[in-house]
């Protein structure tokens, strides 16, 4: 790796080695050489990371992200395949309930896919890759503490690495470093105005237990199963069954306020079995867990409107989860990540780096896969009681509604299904919701009854007892 700057070229500085960060340095390396500022030690390998809380919970990326990994760092999503990952078939090889409690018929027609591998595994995958770039140079152990420069250009950082205090320049800066981005102090000491920010906070808290897998289910591929919360029916309460790689399952259960799953080992099959329905409790009643229960509490959905600002400086952007962060059951982060780096490619391949207002470009860029997930999160979370500041307009009232129906008519049409899925999975805008693939079938059908239970088969069962 470069200890230096290649004269004559851009520079740019990432902070974060997170999974937004380090697809930012590989565009990044496409223009510039570029310093990857990380506050902790990365492990080597597949290892648990300290600044990574929520690793620990079930994590997947939806197809519209599954195309943007391979995009940015081709072969990644074989490598994470590879290392025992898998590409899940959205609906067939899952079994799932909406919020509206319909249950998805198992339709094999779609091409969507999600990768489900454990957190983990994926970001060591990725580091691997991207920093073995030989104009990407990794600083780890330092903490930034503030941007140089002023209102007008950020020009670097100043940070600490131990006892030593650094100031490194850039001709541009990008901030990935997730939910605790201190972008919002750091551009007001700069002299800027605040930027607007909207949180919708259903007050979900997670718990989730690793569990070996059951019976013969390490020698299948075993479906995905999630039962996501009724909002319309609060406390909202779910979870998901996540087989991944080394013959484990990583169960996550979820609660909102009044029904909040805890850390006591003791409680937590019972929770499972008391959901809207018991299926995740009646596969891992029998199960042998894996270390205790880890908890989380830090989901609400928040999302500060950078490309809004009246004033923006020149060299400095934001991405990833310090844009916005989502409640994690509609596992959309990593999925928003990859987009965002593709946003970030985009506007960079048509204007160089320094020129005047690239910066806010590529700002302006970024909120529109964030906005897509925002608005998906935000429909259902916004009707949970203390959300928000504010009661749910009437648009996203008949918004909501809208998306029930299209949720009830994919669940039993497969042409349904599809357009429903293009939009879950981020790979086409929400107007999808309103074409002739989801209106025809929603008018005048044919469509198949509802089921009446989780489309379990008798074999995957079976597989499952101990």
């Amino acid at each position: 790796m470069p200890d230096r700057a290649t004269a004559g070229r851009p520079t740019a500085i990432v902070i974060g080695a997170s999974v937004t960060g380090l697809l930012a340095a590989s565009v990044l390396a496409e223009f510039a050489d570029v310093t990857l500022v990380e506050r902790d030690v990365l492990p080597a390998g597949p290892q648990p990371r300290t600044g990574v809380p929520q690793a620990r919970h079930a994590h997947l990326v939806w197809s519209g992200g599954v195309r943007a990994f391979d995009d940015l760092v081709p072969g990644l999503v074989d490598g994470i395949v590879a290392g025992g990952g898998r590409l899940v078939h959205i609906m067939g090889d899952m079994v799932s309930r909406a919020p509206n409690e319909i249950w998805f018929r198992r339709f094999l027609s779609t091409h969507h896919r999600n990768l489900v591998c454990s957190r983990d595994l994926l970001d060591s995958v990725l580091r691997d890759r991207v920093l073995a770039h030989e104009r990407i140079t990794l600083q780890q152990h330092t903490t930034v503490h503030a941007l140089e420069g002023d209102a007008r250009r950020v020009t670097g950082i100043r940070a600490s690495a131990g006892d030593q205090e650094l100031t490194i320049s850039a001709d541009l800066v990008i901030d990935a470093s997730g939910r605790g981005s201190r972008a919002p102090h750091w551009l007001r000491d700069l002299g800027l105005p605040d930027v607007t920010e909207r949180t919708v906070n259903a007050g979900v808290a997670y718990a989730t237990r690793l569990y070996r897998a059951p019976g013969t289910t390490e020698n299948m591929d075993f479906p995905l199963v999630n039962v996501q919360a009724n909002p319309a029916a609060p406390p909202g309460r779910g979870g998901i069954i996540l087989p991944v790689e080394g013959g484990r399952w990583i169960v996550t259960l979820s609660g909102t306020r009044g029904g909040e799953p805890t850390a006591d080992p003791e409680a937590f099959v019972d929770f499972a079995l008391a959901l809207g329905d018991p299926v995740i409790g009646d596969l891992i009643k029998g199960a042998e867990p894996i270390g205790g229960v880890e908890t989380t509490r830090a989901t609400g959905n928040r999302r500060r409107y950078y490309e809004k600002a009246e004033r923006w400086p020149e060299g400095f952007s934001v991405l990833g989860d310090a844009v916005a962060g989502y409640n994690p059951v509609y596992g959309h982060g990593l999925t928003v990540s990859a987009q965002s780096a593709l946003a970030l490619r985009r506007v960079l391949r048509r204007a160089h780096l320094t020129d005047p207002g690239a910066a806010l470009r590529v700002q302006r860029a970024v909120a529109r896969p964030v906005a897509a997930a925002w608005d998906l999160a935000v429909g259902q979370d916004a009707f949970y009681p203390g959300a928000a500041d504010t009661p749910p307009t009437a648009v996203e009232k008949f918004l909501a509604r809208f998306v029930d129906r299209a949720v009830a008519t994919g669940a039993r049409n497969p042409r349904a299904l599809g357009a429903l899925l293009d939009v879950m999975s981020l790979e086409k805008p929400a107007t999808r919701l309103f074409s002739p693939d989801m209106l025809l079938p929603m008018l005048f059908g044919p469509r198949k009854p509802f089921l009446e239970g989780p489309p379990v088969t008798e074999a995957e069962r079976k597989s499952a007892m101990p």
